[in-house]
């Protein structure tokens, strides 16, 4: 009797010995997987048709100067850095992974490549040109918010209506409303397609009212911007609300 109970208490030390190293690996694994995902949580993508001002912005944010002259860009032009803007101050500044897409309708797919590490987006709007490419901004903007990944890790996203130093420039309220419009009607004749036939099945907005930005799952939010003359401070702002310091 006395060995078959030193038997059991040995069988229950053993048991509960598995169960401690168990939740101990499992800590450790959960530790790791954060690590590993905080390392990653940096990225902002900079997107918008060619010639919005992305690669001006990106080395304005990158350099303090938008090197203007720059080609239209084939391929990403990505970096790993601290802000311009940060770069005197004194600390661990965590430095930001930011992504300039190529705009070319071709060259979109490699969005996708970049969207699981994004924890935001900066959209751009040409404000001086805005008229002559309504449609097509509003196309590409309603296929990056119906996009699943931005739906389901709720990516925020800044539209910025860049070029405002321009005095023929629209202004940012003026866009806003413009966009929301176009992308409704957007909603409106691609709801009418079959689902086989589209690549995404996310629908935005509220069905039977009119669409806004507000009822995207995503915050989505607008400002004004100049690349060319540095007047970049909200998107800096945006841009360390997600990556902080």
């Amino acid at each position: 009797m006395e060995a078959l109970m030193q038997q059991l208490l040995q069988l229950g030390l053993e048991f509960y010995a598995t169960i401690v190293v168990v939740l101990f690996t499992s800590l450790v694994l959960l530790f790791v997987i954060r690590r590993l995902r905080s390392k990653k949580a940096n990225t902002i993508l900079l997107v918008g048709l060619n010639g919005a001002g992305k690669t001006g912005l990106f080395y304005q944010l990158r350099d303090g100067s938008s090197h203007q002259g720059t080609v239209t860009s084939m391929e990403p032009n990505e970096g790993c850095f601290v802000l311009h803007s940060e770069s005197l101050k004194k600390g661990n500044i965590k430095p930001v992974h930011i992504v300039d897409l190529p705009g070319h309708s071709r060259l979109r797919p490699k969005l996708d490549e970049f969207l699981p590490q994004a924890v935001g987006i900066v959209f751009l709007v040409d404000a001086l040109d805005f008229l002559l490419n309504s449609r097509a901004t509003a196309e590409y903007l309603y296929d990056v918010l119906t996009k699943a990944v931005v739906v389901k890790n709720k990516i925020p996203l800044l539209i910025v209506c860049n070029k405002v130093d321009k005095v023929t420039a629209h202004s940012m309220e003026f866009i806003r409303k413009q966009m929301e419009k176009e992308i409704d009607k957007l909603r409106a004749s691609r709801s009418a397609i079959s689902a086989a036939d589209i690549a995404n099945d996310v629908m935005l907005g509220v069905p039977g009212q009119p669409f806004t930005f507000s009822q995207c799952i995503n915050k989505v939010t607008v400002t004004e911007a100049s690349a060319i003359t540095a007047k970049i401070s909200d998107i800096e702002q945006f841009i360390r609300e997600r990556v902080r310091p």
